[in-house]
């Protein structure tokens, strides 16, 4: 299987890179082929211009080069990965932007949805499970990203994974990097489960 990964975070060498490497080592290790998207190193601008506003009364709009190369990138994959940092619980503006301007009408809503079998999303979190959990912030999570993108654009086989306490002890990052792993090896067959 072929799984576009989609990566926002200033710093490759964050404890994100970290998962990022972890989740690829796994998907290889299945026999996975990851296309790595790098929003940041790339240089994807986030912003929405008027020539990649949806317009919904032409569903068969010809968006910008940039957005056309970008579905070119999702269309050759079978699949889509996620890795970012949540940030005011939820995704960093780049990869919001990207969703915004490369996920359009006519193209991943609307006329035609996205035909992916699986997308996986990981957000590294400073706070706890119970942080989490108390004010239902892991569940606003879930029903904004997997019901509101994900299952709006037709990929019902979504997940969100939140990996919490990654600023604290060691033992707790090096858990996380192996549920990271695991989620990559275990890619495929979760998706036919």
């Amino acid at each position: 299987m072929k799984v576009l990964v989609v990566f926002d975070h200033p710093r490759r060498s964050s404890f994100c890179g970290a998962v990022l490497d972890a989740f690829i080592s796994g998907l290889a290790e299945a026999g996975h082929h990851a296309e790595i998207a790098d929003l940041r190193a790339e240089g994807f601008d986030p912003r929405l211009p008027p020539e990649d506003e949806p317009d919904w009364d032409m569903p068969q709009k010809r968006y910008s080069e940039a957005v056309l190369a970008e579905q070119a990138r999702i269309s050759r994959n079978d699949a889509l990965a996620f890795v970012f940092p949540v940030w005011w619980w939820s995704m960093p503006a780049t990869l919001k932007g990207w969703i915004d301007r490369v996920w359009n009408n006519g193209w991943a809503y609307g006329e035609a949805r996205l035909p992916h079998r699986r997308a996986v999303l990981m957000g590294t979190a400073a706070s706890s499970a119970e942080g989490f959990a108390k004010r239902g912030y892991d569940r606003a999570m879930e029903v904004q990203l997997v019901t509101g993108i994900m299952n709006y654009c037709g990929i019902e086989d979504a997940e969100l994974r939140l990996f919490y306490d990654v600023t604290g002890e060691a033992a707790v990052r090096l858990a996380a990097l192996e549920q990271a792993r695991t989620l990559g090896h275990r890619f495929e067959r979760a998706a036919n489960s």
